[in-house]
């Protein structure tokens, strides 16, 4: 293929694709805004692996997986809206931590046998503890009870030995099905309420860490945030898994207190790094794979 210039500034030489080249992909729909493909392939080519990641548009998940299973050379792939639940009957083992979740965000090809992984639970926990947020005995409040909040949700109550969780949600039959899978297959204690100004303003104060997992303050809408200034403490770390903006107003106004802060992008590179290092079994290089992320919201 031909040399081609990154929006680092650098300039990747990719390898050429011949028959030995593994593939990887993600599966979505709609898949367009995917910056998995540049990061995935970046990494690639640092390492000198013969891998190249591809986007693929999937509307029947089943049909899909037939295919991936017919053809040779076929590695792994990232799942992403919305079949990250929908795939999981087609596959033929789910890690434990990723059954307990209900969804899955990646699949590993070996031997003929399609595994399904949860990177979502294990990129937020990378993110916080490369932050040094001390999770240990500590009252965790999540916003949202989505797909997302169940994967850091299950990822800290069956990883981190926090103290409890506190879930606050707008969707009821989400939130009430999300606090009882909890309750019924992990030990940690769970409070859930309707996210409000009240709840919040209680949950902030019994919590150590917030984790913002609702799309409030996504692009465009960035001047939006589910939580008041005047309910944020400095005793709070605070983490918004919305990556675009990098900086979203909760983390913004969240500083202006004193808080602690981690950006939406540091979960979303370090579940692509251990969705890599599934794939091809190496040390991915994180330095490369963050320029390459940083640089699309520079």
């Amino acid at each position: 293929m031909e040399k081609g210039a990154s929006t680092t500034g650098r300039r990747w030489h990719f390898m050429e694709i011949n028959t030995q080249t593994q593939l990887c992909g993600v599966l979505g729909n709609p898949i367009e805004h995917s910056l998995s493909p540049a990061i995935h392939n970046a990494a690639f080519c640092h390492l000198g692996l013969n891998y190249v990641y591809l986007a693929f548009r999937v509307e029947d998940v089943g049909v899909a997986i037939q295919g991936i299973r017919a053809l040779g050379n076929l590695r792994g792939f990232s799942v992403t809206i919305p079949h990250k639940v929908s795939v999981i009957p087609f596959l033929d083992d789910i890690e434990s931590t990723a059954r307990r979740i209900g969804a899955i965000n990646t699949i590993v090809k070996a031997n003929g046998t399609l595994t399904g992984y949860n990177t979502d639970a294990s990129g937020a926990l990378r993110a916080l503890n490369q932050a040094g947020v001390s999770l240990s005995g500590k009252q965790v409040l999540i916003l949202g009870s989505g797909g997302a909040a169940r994967a850091i949700a299950f990822g800290l109550a069956l990883h981190a030995d926090i103290a409890g969780l506190i879930i606050l949600g707008v969707v009821e039959h989400e939130r009430n099905r999300l606090a009882e899978d909890l309750r019924q297959g992990t030990t940690v204690s769970v409070e859930e309420s309707h996210l409000n100004q009240d709840s919040l303003r209680t949950g902030i104060k019994a919590a150590h860490l917030l984790i913002h997992c609702t799309p409030v303050g996504m692009h465009p809408q960035v001047e939006e945030t589910c939580v008041p200034s005047d309910l944020l403490s400095s005793h709070l770390s605070v983490m918004d898994i919305v990556y675009n903006p990098m900086d979203t107003l909760l983390l913004r106004e969240a500083r202006k207190v004193g808080c602690q802060t981690i950006r939406g992008i540091e979960m979303f590179l370090h579940q692509a790094i251990a969705q890599f290092e599934l794939w091809t079994g190496q040390t991915a290089p994180v330095e490369i794979m963050r320029s390459v992320l940083e640089s699309r919201f520079s």
